[in-house]
């Protein structure tokens, strides 16, 4: 690996190729589909990654290290140059109603007697800042809110809204006034902006006054300059300013390393450097194919503070797949056990508290 590809990671990671096209944006991204709910396709994009990965491996460290394979090219430092991170105090719409079901389920118990929760674990004596996700049915399972610097993850299979979770984890402190990053190892840069546009996040304007960077990194040039990444990574967030990451996917990073134990060996390190960033952060992850409660190589969740699973549940009759979020763990933090319903809108996810699904 070159000392240029090292040194220059992040030198070239928040500004386009030059040779991008229009075209090729719209050949990159012909073949995606969404799901019904609008939540992108994430199975299909994943079947590419790793025949891209294959390939990569056989064609030498030339290829690899080829500096036209450039994502961007301007440096991370230059684009950092005088921006002036604005004042923004946007007020947050008030919680929406959920006493009230989605359409399709009717059939639902819901719970209108009030908001008080029981199935929450013993008090956690923590003096810990604390901050909401941003999905206010889920925010209620969590007395509190999360604890600063949390570092999380999201594990699910394709369609559940993984992206789409983090997409609206970043928009609230966005909305808020705070700073983020968002690295994408699956999506381009700019389908990323686009995806939370069409969800009215206002990610273009985020990115233009500074206060958003949204990173797109090929999996197999992030897996060869790893130790450059993780060293950079913390001058990332201190430079910017950013109190939120998300990492989209960490699935795909675990895919390049085939030995059991460098895999676990590198994805501690990659995980260590952000919390020692102070960042609160976001990662997703695929699940394993024998278990919704594990990912896909059964890393993360042990390395993360927090664990949200996001599963589809399908009832003995076969009449509906609905989707449903548990807590499986977060550090610090009361929380509750329950499963839940959720729908993907087009506004990203709504999580019914009030309800149980059978």
């Amino acid at each position: 690996m070159s000392e240029d590809l090292e040194d220059d990671w992040f030198e070239r990671a928040l500004q386009e190729r030059e040779s991008e096209t229009d075209d090729g944006e719209e050949g990159a991204g012909g073949d995606r589909t969404e799901d019904g709910n609008g939540d992108r396709a994430e199975e299909s994009d994943s079947g590419r990654a790793e025949e891209g990965i294959d390939a990569a491996k056989t064609e030498g460290a030339d290829e690899t290290n080829d500096s036209s394979s450039s994502l961007f090219d301007e440096g991370f430092g230059s684009a950092l140059d005088n921006v002036q991170m604005p004042d923004v105090g946007v007020e947050t719409a008030p919680p929406g109603d959920v006493s009230t079901g989605p359409d399709g389920f009717d059939d639902l118990d819901f719970d209108l007697g009030g908001s008080e929760e029981t199935d929450f674990e013993a008090d956690v004596d923590s003096e810990l800042p604390r901050i909401d996700l941003g999905i206010d049915g889920l925010d209620r399972m969590i007395q509190g809110g999360v604890p600063e610097r949390t570092l999380m993850v999201a594990m699910g299979p394709a369609g559940t809204g993984k992206t789409t979770f983090g997409l609206q984890f970043l928009h609230y402190g966005l909305e808020s006034g705070e700073s983020a990053v968002f690295i994408t190892l699956e999506e381009s840069r700019e389908r990323v902006i686009n995806s939370a546009t069409e969800k009215g996040y206002p990610f273009e304007e985020y990115v233009e006054t500074g206060q958003l960077a949204v990173v797109g990194v090929d999996p197999i040039e992030m897996a060869n300059s790893l130790t450059s990444i993780r060293n950079d990574l913390p001058r990332l967030i201190e430079d910017f300013g950013a109190s939120r990451l998300v990492l989209d996917s960490v699935s795909l990073l675990e895919m390049m390393y085939e030995e059991r134990a460098k895999r676990r060996n590198e994805i501690y390190d990659f995980t260590r450097s952000l919390k020692e960033a102070g960042v609160t952060a976001m990662l997703t992850s695929e699940v394993s194919e024998t278990s919704p409660y594990a990912s896909r190589y059964g890393i993360v969740e042990y390395l993360t503070d927090a664990v949200f699973v996001l599963q589809y549940v399908r009832p003995d009759d076969f009449r509906e797949t609905r989707l449903a979020i548990e807590i499986q763990k977060i550090r610090d933090a009361n929380h509750s056990r329950e499963k839940k319903p959720y729908e993907i809108t087009g506004e990203g996810l709504s999580v019914y508290q009030q309800a149980n699904l059978f």
